[in-house]
């Protein structure tokens, strides 16, 4: 029987969902994984992606190549983003693989993204023009550090009464997003606005990951109340700092093993115009 090509549409999503539950990542039911693939912020979205069906078949979903849209503000000018996500196709069917990309990759005007890309997926991306992003990660321990200097809170009310502008926005859009975890660090009238997410990379204890890093210089004067309240608040024993994301390398951190790269294709944008917001990494609990 034919494979066909087909953009997964909100009925479709059901059926992706538990495809995705049984074949990539057990840990998340279908009802998880439906949850994840509908980001909560509002804008254009063409599709949840696309999937490989192949009718002849009891569950004619063999594939699927999950997509992330948004609209951003970049240098004064919008641009649309397809952040490309979950990517997972039946061992009998693989040959078809890459004609989900091709799908992808095949609409007009968008900056695309791949924040977790593996195996053959680096290779294939490199292959079609996409570039890697500075990665580059320490780790840090969470200590019960005691410190004057600031107020850290995970308060929505405090998110809601400090942030202000297109960081008010940004946290409204994922203050629903199933993996973001928010914090608001304020001093006097200065506050910076954190986003971050539980993970659990291979051969590594639990971690958190920074999404997002408004200020990045009270970031770094705060950064040791930060972690504490990682600790005390969350029971998250260390934090995954990107040096490029938090803007310093903090004192006392160790290298970690290279983790999935992350890379982007756009005939606009440059390397430090590319964040981690509106993405899979703020919807999907566990990395996959």
């Amino acid at each position: 029987m034919s494979v066909r090509v087909a953009p997964i549409l909100s009925a479709d999503v059901p059926a992706v969902a538990e495809f995705l539950h049984r074949h990539l990542n057990a840990r998340q039911s279908p009802a998880e994984w439906a949850e994840s693939m509908t980001p909560p912020w509002q804008g254009p979205a063409p599709n949840h992606g696309f999937m490989l069906v192949d009718d002849g078949r009891p569950d004619p979903v063999v594939g699927a190549y999950l997509a992330f849209y948004s609209t951003r503000t970049i240098g004064g000018a919008e641009e649309s983003f397809c952040n490309l996500a979950g990517w997972c196709v039946l061992p009998d069917r693989r040959i078809h693989s890459v004609r989900l990309l091709k799908a992808l990759l095949d609409q007009p005007d968008y900056t695309f993204t791949d924040l977790t890309p593996s195996g053959n997926a680096i290779k294939i991306n490199t292959r079609l023009g996409f570039r890697f992003l500075d990665a580059e990660a320490v780790a840090v321990p969470n200590l019960p550090w005691l410190s004057a200097r600031g107020r850290v809170s995970s308060d929505p009310r405090d998110l809601e009464r400090l942030l202000t502008g297109a960081e008010l926005e940004r946290y409204r859009d994922h203050r629903r997003a199933r993996a973001a975890r928010h914090v608001v660090l304020s001093a006097g009238d200065d506050w910076c606005y954190v986003m971050f997410r539980r993970d659990h990379p291979r051969n590594l204890p639990l971690f958190a990951s920074l999404i997002h890093v408004s200020d990045p210089v009270l970031f770094r004067r705060l950064f040791r109340p930060f972690c504490a309240h990682l600790l005390l608040r969350y029971g998250i024993p260390a934090t995954l700092v990107e040096p490029r994301l938090a803007g310093f390398r903090p004192r006392g951190s160790v290298a970690v093993p290279s983790q999935r790269r992350k890379m982007f294709r756009s005939p606009k944008l440059q390397p430090d115009q590319i964040d981690y917001l509106y993405s899979e990494l703020a919807c999907v609990t566990t990395a996959t």
